[in-house]
């Protein structure tokens, strides 16, 4: 059966789309803080989408990829203090491809060591390396920059049309143009034969090998293809920010991204999109907000593996099949019953959070939320935040009985119409 093909008027349609998104977005605010939220949007969406090469193309669950991420800013970042010295002649705007090829060459590197084998034993081995390279990096003070890190100035001069990268809103169309660069080169690779092999080796590698192609040299070519753009991600990064640590070859780095591709969906390509969207944002606002934003990300993590282990994106993919078949409506009814109860839910369990990390953080029994003084001390107050979990709790077991009903009705004539 012939693929079909990679351009058509609706895919160009939707990548103008993409396009004119990110270059209209910053029109809603000039704010800086909107700015920075946007230009961190941009540059997870390129590393989270490298790393879904990885786990949703080549099946390889990398607990490492931080790696190239982080060496990848760091050299990028040795390349504009290069160029600040005036030792090499290297446009700021072309630095991100620095960092991509400094992450092409560590995945060549370690992908030989990595790709022997698949399955836990990849993700053992990536998490090992991961670690010894986040340790070693303070051992190498020159290159790391020690506890201080690395940092530059990204303003060297006045570039052609006036364009100095020192005002955010020039940052970020940097970063948005790179970043839409990469998502489209990665579209692409994802059709290529390469890609299309990935996925059989991911599927079953046995009968990949049995036609004719070398599995460990698949997933090799996938691991150094996905360190070029975690790469390109890390120069990003060291531009956006000027200062590159340790801190970006960390486990938490790699743990972030795995979120924010199983969130978003690993088994569809915008799936990681959505997960950068969402986590990027979350953790930009939860985390201003309240000293918990950790336990909500678990939280979130949790919910979404265990009721939408598709991720967000199998959600949409699904609501968009009933919306096209004109029966998405009849669940409308059964989703707005079954919204107060987790209301009452989350309530409950902020109300708790938020208390448990008060005492701890701050010893003070006293809440303000919404304008509202709520006082842990007094009886009432867990008496009312337990009752309201356990009504919320008992609600929505009636309710998920009549969501579900609904859903199974309206494929049911989806079915039909189909036949």
């Amino acid at each position: 059966m012939k693929p079909p093909p990679l351009l058509t008027a609706r895919r160009l349609l939707m990548w103008g789309g993409y396009l004119a998104l990110i270059l209209l977005a910053p029109l809603l605010s000039r704010s800086g803080y909107w700015l920075s939220l946007l230009s961190q949007v941009a540059i997870m969406t390129v590393f989270a989408l490298s790393f879904n090469m990885l786990l949703g193309q080549t099946g390889l669950l990398s607990f490492g990829h931080a790696v190239y991420y982080g060496l990848g800013a760091m050299i990028t970042m040795h390349a504009l203090i290069a160029v600040n010295q005036q030792v090499v002649p290297i446009p700021v705007t072309l630095l991100p491809l620095v960092g991509g090829l400094g992450g092409l060459v560590f995945g060549v590197l370690l992908g030989y060591v990595t790709t022997r084998r698949a399955g836990t034993t990849f993700a053992m081995i990536s998490l090992g390396i991961g670690e010894m390279v986040a340790a070693s990096s303070l051992m190498f003070p020159a290159f790391s920059g020690g506890e201080g890190g690395l940092s530059s100035n990204r303003v060297i001069g006045k570039g052609w049309f006036g364009i100095t990268y020192g005002p955010q809103i020039q940052i970020y169309y940097l970063i948005a143009l790179w970043g839409f660069a990469c998502v489209v080169a990665m579209y692409a690779l994802a059709h290529t034969p390469l890609g299309r092999i990935a996925n059989a080796v991911r599927d079953n590698p046995e009968r990949a090998e049995f036609i004719g192609y070398n599995p460990q040299v698949v997933r090799f070519l996938m691991v150094v293809l996905a360190g070029f753009f975690a790469g390109v991600a890390g120069g990003l990064t060291a531009l956006n920010y000027e200062i590159v640590t340790s801190e970006s070859l960390h486990a938490y780095t790699s743990g972030l991204v795995i979120m924010m591709a199983f969130v978003g969906g690993v088994g569809y390509f915008f799936g990681p999109i959505l997960g950068a969207l969402l986590i990027t944002v979350l953790q930009m606002a939860v985390s201003s907000l309240t000293a918990a934003w950790l336990f909500y990300f678990g939280l979130l993590f949790l919910v979404v593996v265990l009721y939408a282990p598709g991720g967000v994106a199998s959600v949409v993919v699904e609501h968009r099949r009933l919306w096209h078949a004109g029966v998405l409506g009849r669940l409308a009814p059964a989703y707005l019953l079954a919204a107060l109860p987790v209301l009452l839910v989350g309530a409950g369990v902020v109300a708790v959070v938020e208390t448990v990390y008060r005492l701890m953080k701050e010893d003070s029994a006293r809440l303000r939320v919404l304008g509202f003084t709520l006082d842990a001390s007094r009886g009432l107050f867990w008496v009312a935040v337990v009752a309201a979990i356990a009504l919320g709790m008992l609600l929505l077991r009636k309710v998920a009985r009549t969501v579900s009903d609904e859903r199974h009705r309206a494929y049911a004539t989806l079915r039909q119409e189909r036949t």
